[in-house]
């Protein structure tokens, strides 16, 4: 490991120059970099700016485009599809959240129901949690036990 120090000097602006460390000028011209983000941004701005005036454009045509129903349709009122329709949509008086809620209840209570499946064969039905009691404490059939580890 050498003791010197590295050689450096102050430039004339008062950074450090090392006479060992350096690039070479001539491989980047920063103005040509600077000159393509400044083209790139303009650029870009000039294709929103296109965009946004196609989309004015496009939406005022067709508005003025289309005409109005007759006065005998809309006496006629809203004609919905027949049921069953999405949840959502216009027509449907079902709230999703409900749905939701009476599902999920529904689910709930039939993993909770206790009855008996076949009597004369001994199947019956009991709540997910006694199952989950009953196969902790029994294991589940034909499964081995695991073997136990010996400490030294």
């Amino acid at each position: 490991m050498s003791t010197e120090h590295p050689k450096s000097d102050r430039g004339a602006d008062g950074a450090p120059r090392h006479s060992d460390v350096s690039f070479e000028e001539r491989d980047i011209k920063v103005g040509t970099i600077y000159w393509y983000l400044f083209a790139l941004g303009v650029a870009t701005a000039a294709a929103l700016v296109i965009c946004i005036f196609i989309l004015h454009f496009t939406s005022n045509l067709a508005a003025s485009s289309d005409t109005a129903p007759p006065p005998s349709r809309e006496a006629l009122g809203k004609d919905y599809p027949p049921e069953p329709r999405l949840q959502g949509v216009p027509g449907h008086v079902d709230d999703p959240q409900k749905d939701l809620r009476q599902k999920l209840k529904a689910d709930n209570d039939a993993n909770e129901k206790l009855q008996w499946i076949d009597k004369n064969a001994g199947i019956a039905q009991i709540p997910v949690e006694d199952a989950m009691k009953i196969i902790e404490e029994k294991g589940l059939p034909g499964a081995a036990a695991p073997p136990v580890e010996k400490k030294k």
